[in-house]
Order: C-alpha cells, then structure tokens, then sequence
C-alpha cells in the first residue's frame, strides 16, 4: 500500500502521522488545537508539520484531513469546527492545502475517517453496514450503508452528536434540543461526576473528573465513579436505540477517550441496550471496541488519502 499523511484533528490536539495501510510509520509532535487565533494559522501550522514529514517521506502520496465539523466532502470546504471557537466560518481547506503543499488533500469529518480505517481494515472489515462512534469531547458518527460511505451532498451527515434523546432536554450548540454529546462528551461527564460527588458531599472538581480518573476510581472501588460510567451507558445506549431501529447495521463501534472503560462501560451498555430492542435486533446486535483505538482516525485519513491518490476511494 502506498505512503500518505493522516491528519486526526481534535478538540484538544492535532495528530499527524504518515501511514501505509494500517500502520502509523511515524508520527509528528501532536499541535495544541486551542492555541491558534484563526484558521489560517490552525492550517499554517498544519502545513509546516505536514512538511516535515513529507521531507522524510517524499514517497508520501497524499493528505488527508480528518476535521470534527461540518464538511462539504466534495468541495473540501470546511464550514465549522464545532469545538473549535475561532473556525466559525467558512474555509476552502483543500484548495489552500492543496497549494501550499503540492500534494493532493482530501477533507472529510474525523468519525468518518475513523469509520473508514474500521471498515476497510479493522473490527468492521468485511461487514456492509456499521456505525462508527468516536467518544472525546464531542460525540462523532460515521456510517457505511451497502458497502459505501454515507455522505451527503452538501454536508457532514451522520452526526450522531448532535441528535436528540431528550426533546426537554439541553440545547445544543445548534439549537437542537436534547443532543447526546450535550450530556457525555468528555467535559460534559466531568462536569456531571463532579455535581455527583457533590451531592454526596464530596468535594472534587470537574478536573478530578475526567473519564480517565472516574475509570481509575471505579475499578478501585468507587460505586460513585462506576455509577457515572453506567449514566454514560444509558445515555448511549439510547442513542444506538434508535440508530438501531432507523438502520439496523451489523455492529456499532465504539472509539475515543470514553470507549477506552472497556467492559467498565461495554457491559452495561449492551445490557441496556439489548432490553429496548426487538428480538431480531437483539440477537443480532454486535457492539465492537475500534481495533485501532486511538489511531483509527489516523489510519482513516490516511488510508483515504491513498486511496483518493489511487482513485479508489470509496
């Protein structure tokens, strides 16, 4: 398989890596991604890490950019980084990459690019149709339907995140009322343990909240911690109910910080999960960590970028 760039930009960092197939073969120093004043300086950055590589890699293909917004994927245009304060406006990413770099550059949203690296490569190859959810801090989706990746024509679709499972509920940061990543994105779940915590008369900050540190907890014996991680698994599990009953796919997968409790939140989950569904459903429900755990959106942009390079890109 031939050598590309990946880029898995986060709401907290921006990873960078050259890739062949599966394998990261090297990775730049991540960027801090709410250290930039604009755009252009978030792209500026970006190229001048991208070109380190492609000194030590000039076999490099390709460039793929996994973004957590709304994309017009064949445009490259990149309307909105949702976690990202200063991209509030429209950007055409590919053509100004495309020209600093001389190299070809496909855009797409990052739970995309991870959907892509589980399908072609990892926990879903050789399945039709899944659902991929990246869980940080926000909450990411991507599908694949009979063996193609689901895009719209103007705009990111399955954004997962951003549907109801409270019509009351919190408003989003679109308005919508009730969206999931409103209540178990990474802040959002530190924000609500600690209110826990609290209540129970206990003093921590959100800080001392994180999903990592509730893991630690729970599996040391916090009920508190592992209470938290069953509140995140009913949450979820609402949502892949009515993914469920709307689509049917053959398996969810899981990635992200969140997804990294392993059975501290798969076991409850699928429990949850399996007493809301019809019996079909239910017998055929396979809920899957990401086989490349925090790389898969890494491995995603940069096997897409290959593969558009190829022209195979699907």
């Amino acid at each position: 398989m031939a050598k590309a760039i990946g880029v898995d930009f986060g709401g907290t960092s921006i990873k960078i890596g050259v890739t062949c197939g599966s394998e990261v073969v090297e990775k730049a120093e991540p960027l801090p991604t709410q250290a930039f004043d604009s755009p252009r300086s978030i792209m500026d950055a970006m190229c001048a890490s991208i070109r380190g590589l492609m000194e030590r890699h000039p076999d490099a293909v390709a460039v793929g950019l996994g973004m957590p917004g709304w994309v017009d994927f064949y445009r490259g245009v990149l309307y909105q980084l949702t976690n990202v304060p200063v991209w509030s406006q429209q950007e055409p990413v590919r053509e100004i990459m495309g020209e600093a770099l001389g190299l070809p550059i496909v855009l797409d949203n990052d739970a995309n690019c991870m959907a892509y690296a589980e399908w072609k490569l990892g926990a879903g190859r050789g399945m039709e149709n899944i659902v991929c959810l990246t869980l940080g801090t926000g909450i990411g989706g991507g599908m694949v339907v009979n063996n193609r990746m689901l895009r719209a024509k103007n705009v990111s679709c399955a954004e997962l995140g951003q549907t109801s499972i409270d019509y009351r509920g919190k408003v989003g940061t679109f308005g919508n009322i009730g969206a999931v990543e409103e209540y178990i994105g990474n802040n959002e779940i530190a924000a609500y343990a600690s209110e826990c915590y609290k209540a129970a008369g206990i003093d921590k900050a959100p800080a001392e909240c994180t999903p990592y540190l509730l893991d630690v907890a729970a599996r040391a014996g916090d009920t508190l911690a592992r209470g938290v991680y069953r509140d995140v698994a009913e949450k979820l599990a609402c949502l892949m109910m009515n993914v469920m009953y709307a689509f049917a796919p053959e398996a969810f997968i899981l990635g992200g910080g969140v997804a990294k409790a392993g059975d501290l939140l798969f076991g409850p989950l699928e429990e949850i999960l399996r007493r809301q569904l019809f019996p079909v459903h239910a017998a055929n429900l396979r809920i899957m960590p990401a086989q490349f755990g925090a790389d898969s959106g890494l491995v995603g942009a940069g096997l897409m970028a290959a593969d558009y390079a190829a022209g195979t890109l699907e």
